[in-house]
């Protein structure tokens, strides 16, 4: 009789997030929840439909001074957005 080496639960839920394609959605999903919390109550108030696409976050604000702002800061959003998730799940925010 051979022993096997334990594994973390955390380690197979990964390797099986993985094996069945699940694992970038999950991550995906993750990003978008980030956002209220990256970018804060008042902002989310104002924040309609979110989606990814192509490795790009879309967001519809709804006042176009907020959607001025945030668009000045896409770069930073980005960061904080990936940060927030631990991985590079976006490249660029576009802002409509």
């Amino acid at each position: 009789m051979f022993k096997q080496q334990p594994q973390a639960i955390s380690d197979i839920l990964q390797q099986l997030l993985r094996e069945q394609g699940l694992e970038t959605p999950l991550r995906q999903k993750r990003l978008i929840d980030a956002w209220e919390k990256v970018t804060g109550a008042t902002v989310a108030r104002y924040t309609g439909e979110k989606f990814i696409k192509n490795q790009t976050l879309h967001v519809k604000i709804t006042s176009p001074a907020l959607r001025h702002d945030l668009s000045m800061m896409r770069s930073q959003l980005v960061k904080r957005l990936n940060a927030e998730v631990g991985a590079m799940i976006i490249a660029d925010v576009r802002i409509y």
